[in-house]
């Protein structure tokens, strides 16, 4: 299998890649979904209830701020890494991810287009003032020290499952610019990737001779749509996955292997 995605690689030098959580597991961030493409959480934050009610504001900056300090504690693995040198060596052209964990930044990609946002960034919804997210965090510590004491498992996002008599109470300091509301510069469900971002990466496809997807299931349209834009051009789509995904009826080339795994052997043969 190695050998055939080395070759889809060689026959098509340069490559849009688009990396999911699948890619991020290996640094310790749970995925969302099983190898069946099956959801693992019946609660994900819905963006117009982070709009709409303060309560599933509390709810989010709670399980946030618990589980934070080890999403922004997580390191690249050998996948990211490899995909760094793959692109030093020419092969990867623009690297799109669905990942908010900003570990492609950390291990070194030049061009990086992050479909779904970044979490190291809290926006206010009034103004557009852009905070790193370490200050919040700080913030929420400071007025909410009983959270603060509590461990609880990492999930997807860098949340944590939080009980509700914990999440109570919170208290949530306003944007200090112009009292708006902050919020995560994310994508929550239910959002709309900018059109400006769709539009660039778009543009992407056009431009490249191929599409690499790794690590993602592709469930959700905002990257699925790249896919479809591809094989609309007869653009060959090789996917690097473990399980199904929503694409795999449009691919030429399907790698159902371990992506962490997979991407060393491929650096290793390619650079």
């Amino acid at each position: 299998m190695i050998a055939e995605l080395t070759a889809f690689v060689q026959e098509n030098p340069r490559l849009l890649v688009i990396t999911g959580a699948g890619l991020s597991a290996g640094s310790g961030i749970p995925t969302y979904r099983d190898n069946e493409g099956t959801w693992l959480r019946s609660d994900p934050i819905q963006h117009q209830d982070f709009i709409n009610k303060p309560s599933s504001r509390q709810r989010y900056w709670a399980r946030s701020m618990v589980g934070w300090p080890k999403m922004s504690l997580a390191n690249p693995n050998s996948g990211h890494l490899a995909l760094v040198e793959l692109e030093k060596a020419g092969f990867i052209k623009f690297l799109v991810t669905q990942n908010v964990d900003c570990l492609h930044q950390r291990a070194g990609h030049a061009r990086v287009v992050d479909l779904h946002g970044s979490l190291d960034r809290v926006i206010c919804l009034s103004c557009a003032t852009v905070l790193p997210r370490a200050q919040v965090q700080d913030w929420l510590i400071e007025d909410n020290p009983h959270i603060a004491k509590v461990n609880a498992e990492m999930r997807p996002d860098g949340d944590a499952d939080l009980a509700d008599d914990v999440i109570q109470g919170l208290q949530i300091r306003p944007c200090p610019n112009c009292s708006g509301t902050l919020k995560p510069d994310v994508v929550f469900f239910g959002g709309s990737v900018p059109k400006s971002r769709v539009e660039q990466v778009s543009a992407m496809v056009n431009s490249t001779d191929a599409l690499l997807v790794i690590g993602s299931s592709l469930m959700v349209f905002s990257s699925f749509r790249f896919c479809r834009q591809a094989h609309a051009l007869q653009k060959p789509i090789a996917l690097l996955n473990q399980g199904a995904t929503r694409a795999d009826d449009l691919a030429s080339l399907k790698i159902d292997l371990d992506c962490t795994d997979a991407l060393q052997q491929l650096q290793q043969r390619l650079c």
